[in-house]
């Protein structure tokens, strides 16, 4: 029996090939009854999850348009600085810290008024508009939405301004250590808050922002800016540990009663609130785990194909990374190492393999 008909997830220009044991569709692997044995990502394209309440605190941040940079120039970078300074004004939102990045942006944001959404889309929006007006062009400029984390300011703050500090100077290798050599590159960098908790001479703080946190490093402000400047300076060298490795359920970074809070709130949410968080915090463990499992993955096509085909990556996203204009060479490296896997038994159970384990470590979490 051939199958047909399409699969939901991914192009239909190919047409399915037949194996041993059933037939490669875009790399999923399916039975002769047509019972799926592999399996495939699920691409959770609605709207991300908002749970809002009055004070939560988020960790939000947004990418360009395929990566592209978001700021031009410094006059961009001024640009973005000031109407986030009317999303202050405006929404009555808390910026504890911030760090402008080419392609992406960091806010530690407080909401007193329980106004993330209209707050954060009306910044990236306003923006938007501006960066098209003053560039001419048109279409988006960011990647979708922002993503937005709760973090429990009390357990987190502390780590997480630092975290997002040290973006223009960390490696792009994480698991590497900062080079000591930078430092001087940081304490120049204009375009973070990183100055002003550090108290440097001469650094222009925005009205807007808030420096109360700094109250987690000391009791006094000029105490609080010297050991803020000592922690900033002794993690140059050493490799650091991102905060986001203890993140909860895709959304959460705290402790057990901020969770059971947004439980209780998604619970009582009217619509598929948690059915959807549920969905993204399984999609973002797969993740995960197929970034653990390329470490260790020495072969570059079926690194290739598991972003692409486990991880449900776009393969333009994919090309830049391996050399390729577009995502037609990666198309091809795909296809050819699929034809392979239907005459080769030994990469077809191997890359049947790589299946199960992303599964399993779906059904574990």
């Amino acid at each position: 029996m051939q199958i047909t008909g399409s699969c939901p997830y991914f192009s239909e220009d190919e047409e399915p090939s037949s194996t041993e044991d059933g037939y490669w569709y875009w790399g999923q692997l399916f039975t002769l009854d047509k019972e799926l044995v592999g399996w495939y990502p699920m691409r959770v394209m609605a709207r991300p999850i908002r749970v809002e309440y009055p004070n939560a605190v988020y960790h939000v941040t947004a990418r360009g348009n395929e990566k592209k940079a978001i700021y031009r120039d410094d006059s961009d970078r001024e640009r973005f600085l000031a109407v986030l300074g009317e999303a202050v004004e405006r929404f009555g939102v808390i910026v504890h810290a911030y760090c402008l990045m080419p392609n992406h942006y960091h806010l530690l944001l407080q909401t007193p008024r329980a106004n993330l959404s209209i707050a954060a889309g009306w910044l990236q929006t306003t923006y938007s508009i501006r960066f098209n007006r003053r560039h001419r062009r048109s279409g988006h400029l960011f990647q979708g939405r922002y993503k937005a984390h709760l973090v429990e300011a009390d357990s987190y703050a502390e780590e997480l301004i630092k975290y997002i500090h040290l973006n223009p100077v960390r490696p792009r290798d994480k698991n590497k250590p900062i080079p000591a050599g930078r430092k001087r590159e940081l304490v120049d960098y204009q375009w973070s808050s990183h100055r002003a908790y550090a108290g440097y001479t001469g650094s222009t703080c925005p009205l807007w922002l808030s420096l109360d946190w700094l109250s987690y490093y000391g009791s006094t402000k000029e105490t609080a800016q010297r050991e803020y400047h000592r922690q900033i300076d002794r993690m140059f060298g050493q490799v650091i540990a991102s905060p986001w490795e203890d993140l909860q359920q895709s959304l959460v970074l705290g402790g057990k009663p901020l969770l059971e809070k947004v439980q209780e709130i998604l619970s009582g949410a009217k619509g598929q609130e948690e059915m959807r968080w549920r969905q993204r915090a399984d999609a973002e463990h797969v993740s995960g785990a197929i970034a653990s499992m390329l470490k260790k993955q020495t072969d570059r096509k079926i690194s290739m194909w598991m972003r692409v085909r486990l991880g449900g990556e776009r393969m333009t996203e994919v090309a830049a990374e391996y050399g390729y204009k577009d995502g037609s060479g990666v198309h091809q490296v795909i296809k050819r190492l699929e034809q392979e896997a239907e005459k080769d038994r030994t990469l077809s159970v191997y890359l049947q393999s790589l299946i199960e384990e992303v599964k399993m470590s779906s059904v574990k979490s």
